[in-house]
């Protein structure tokens, strides 16, 4: 394995990130959309990088993980299409009814479902469906839906580190280290479980001011009927079919892209009568924008080799201490993940890991401390994954949509929560890690 050395592009590439990232976390002061400084810092690592020699535009084509994308714009334009049935207020109102106003049992409900769905599907899926959702249960009992969806996004994240199809990163250590569905699922199910607990815990005190609020009194509810119900359970059907497929899908050779286009093309023709434009402008246009300029700009940085210059530092700790370098790495995974997205680092971090392997240095228990770290790290940021990103952006059409600002789910106020539920995780894995650090040595394969 090469030595790499830092040089001038890394240099320029470490600035172009930095300067795209600040823009992007102080839109809230400079009034410019976060989309604007993603698609800047995109161009501007594009056209540099194609002077320097390190990036080109096949490149950059390649960067943008276009599954997430199209994942991203169906399920959007499915969940448009199921909302004005009146299937999803209907199913608020049960909610409200069950949870009997006690805002942190609605709360429990919410996030326990949300996990046990993250488990399986992928978690920006699931935060797609239970986003509008949850403002409408909020709208039916008259409280501020901040807490629920930032719950929804939090717990999905913390979620989906359990099992090898719960989120991307998992599914590339998985790959790469040659893992199994059931061996991933016995080694990161008992620290996901125990971080679940943990931030349902958090988040009773990290949100007590809203969850003491006075909501609307539940047995005063007027149950709303369903207005559509041949469009509403035909999508419930198609759901249950593509939940299926999202599950065999490796086995089928079909992407998950592939999986929710189906859906939305048989939602389509199950429910001939609607327009298939007014659908499509529920999509937030500027959210997907956002994510394919930021997969050019991290493209980018990665073919810099910035990224794995970063890896590679703490790699000279493995001879000396496998323990301290397996936290460390998780950390270091962690507090990168926040600040961009975990799989280009996840990319970076594979190679280091399996040169160390052909050396005879023991890697399992650095497979599941990268899994652990950029997983749990994705809850520090608004950006760190792509369900918080869609929290963030249906928070911020509220806003618009209501004239309450308050509304808005802002970079500040997500560090203000998420970091603390992040380093509580991290906190709780690293003891967990520490004390059955034998069972993480075992062999993966």
């Amino acid at each position: 394995m090469h030595e790499l050395v830092f040089n001038n592009t890394m240099l320029i590439s470490g600035i172009i990130l930095a300067v795209t990232f600040i823009g992007i976390f102080t839109e809230h002061v400079h009034g410019f959309h976060r989309a604007k400084f993603a698609m800047l810092g995109a161009g501007t690592i594009l056209l540099i990088g194609k002077e320097m020699g390190f990036y080109s535009v096949e490149q950059a084509y390649e960067a943008v993980d276009w599954n997430v994308i199209f994942l991203l714009g169906c399920m959007m334009t499915i969940v448009a299409i199921m909302i004005p049935t009146g299937g999803f207020q209907n199913l608020a109102v049960e909610l409200a009814r069950f949870s009997k106003g006690r805002l942190y049992m609605m709360l429990a409900l919410i996030g326990t479902a949300v996990t046990v769905i993250s488990l399986l599907l992928d978690n920006v899926t699931t935060v797609v469906i239970f986003g509008p959702l949850i403002i409408m249960i909020a709208r039916t009992l008259n409280v501020s839906p901040l807490p629920y969806l930032m719950a929804a996004a939090l717990l999905s994240d913390t979620g989906g580190v359990a099992t090898l199809v719960g989120d991307p990163p998992n599914l590339m250590i998985g790959s790469a280290a040659n893992i199994s569905f059931n061996t991933f699922l016995v080694h990161m199910g008992p620290p996901v479980l125990v971080a679940w607990l943990t931030v349902l815990v958090a988040l009773k005190y990290l949100f007590k001011e809203e969850l003491a609020e006075k909501p609307k009194d539940w047995q005063d509810i007027e149950e709303i009927p369903i207005t559509n119900k041949k469009v509403w359970y035909s999508a419930l059907a198609i759901l249950g079919l593509m939940t299926v497929l999202f599950m065999a899908h490796g086995a089928l050779h079909m992407e998950p892209w592939e999986v929710s286009a189906l859906g939305l093309t048989l939602l389509f023709f199950a429910s001939r009568h609607i327009e298939v434009d007014e659908s499509l402008e529920q999509v937030e246009i500027s959210l997907l924008l956002f994510f394919i300029s930021l997969f050019i700009l991290i493209g980018g940085v990665e073919h810099s080799q910035f990224l794995e210059y970063v890896g590679t530092q703490i790699l000279p700790m493995v001879r000396e201490d496998l323990l301290m370098a397996s936290i460390m790495l998780m950390w270091v995974a962690a507090v990168l993940s926040a600040a961009i997205d975990n799989i280009p680092f996840t990319a970076a971090m594979i190679p280091i890991i399996l040169g160390l392997e052909t050396q005879g240095i023991n890697v399992s228990p650095l497979w599941w401390s990268l899994a652990i770290g950029v997983g749990m790290g994705g809850n520090g940021t608004h950006i760190g994954s792509t369900a918080n990103v869609y929290i963030v952006t249906i928070s911020e059409r509220l806003a618009r949509e209501t004239g309450n600002p308050k509304m808005a789910i802002t970079p500040g106020l997500w560090m203000k929560k998420g970091l603390p539920v992040m380093f509580l995780t991290l906190v709780v894995s690293t003891i967990l890690f520490s004390t059955f650090f034998d069972w993480f040595t075992a062999p993966v394969n």
